[in-house]
């Protein structure tokens, strides 16, 4: 197995500043890691440095992709004898939201999916909740105006000011039914090969993570649950676990999840 990083555009043989810690504790670990330049996935030039991946396993861990984007390293991957750990289909179950929400709407709040160019202020009129959150198939709005909204005309200022400061609204718009959370409980979860893990080894792994650990059909993601006021858990989001920042998580304990899960 190889864990692939993005590397410096400026110093092709070297990993992005934002990695570099992260590329180094692997690679210190024992781990063989390798490198590509993120930017240029749709040159034809484009390439994984160093080039010695035949047969071998590819876990990308970087930044956000778009699916055009991540179905252009998958092919870069296998262009090069590889395989990578997730597939395009793998990686869009756990990075789009109508993909996993389906599978675990008993377990994080009513949504409902629409297209962008929908009459949305109606459609929030018909839902008549209290409070709305916002976001497209992958983000929430998390500057300017934010993504929670209490009227229904609302949200045109939204979607303007995600695309102002996104570029884009991808795939189309969420509407999720604002619950009552407590501040400052979310943790986030990893889940390998369907073994969920905690960001601390003495915590105990809730039942609703297990839950996400049978139901979704990929082989790394991440579970952000919170606790709502009732002291019930619930799930907030599912995330592609190449792409998921470690909020709460050590890398060192990052590292001690690979080399469980691979058995290393």
């Amino acid at each position: 197995m190889i864990f692939l990083f993005p590397n410096d555009c400026f110093d092709p043989q070297k990993p992005d500043a934002v990695y570099r810690d992260r590329y180094l504790a692997f690679k210190q670990a024992g781990f063989q890691t390798a490198l590509i330049e993120i930017e240029s996935l749709d040159s034809p030039n484009a390439s994984i440095y160093p080039a010695s991946l035949a047969q071998d396993l590819i876990v990308y861990l970087g930044w956000m992709l778009s699916a055009e984007n991540y179905r252009l390293l998958t092919k870069i991957i296998h262009g090069a004898g590889a395989t990578p750990f997730t597939s395009n289909e793998e990686y869009l179950a756990t990075h789009y939201l109508p993909n996993w929400y389906p599978l675990i709407q008993d377990l994080t709040p009513e949504t409902r999916i629409y297209a962008a160019n929908e009459d949305l202020v109606a459609k929030l009129a018909q839902l008549n909740w209290s409070r709305y959150f916002i976001k497209d198939y992958v983000k929430s709005l998390k500057t300017s105006v934010g993504a929670i909204i209490d009227r229904p005309e609302q949200i045109n200022i939204v979607l303007a000011e995600m695309k102002k400061y996104r570029g884009v609204i991808e795939g189309g718009v969420c509407v999720r039914r604002v619950e009552d959370f407590l501040p400052k409980t979310e943790q986030r979860y990893f889940v390998i090969n369907h073994q969920p893990f905690a960001a601390d080894l003495d915590l105990d792994i809730p039942q609703l993570v297990q839950e996400c650990a049978t139901r979704i059909e990929s082989n790394f993601f991440s579970v952000d649950v919170i606790q709502r006021a009732d002291g019930a858990l619930r799930i907030v989001e599912i995330g592609d676990g190449q792409v998921s920042d470690l909020v709460g998580w050590s890398v060192d304990r990052t590292i001690q999840i690979w080399q469980n899960a691979i058995g290393s």
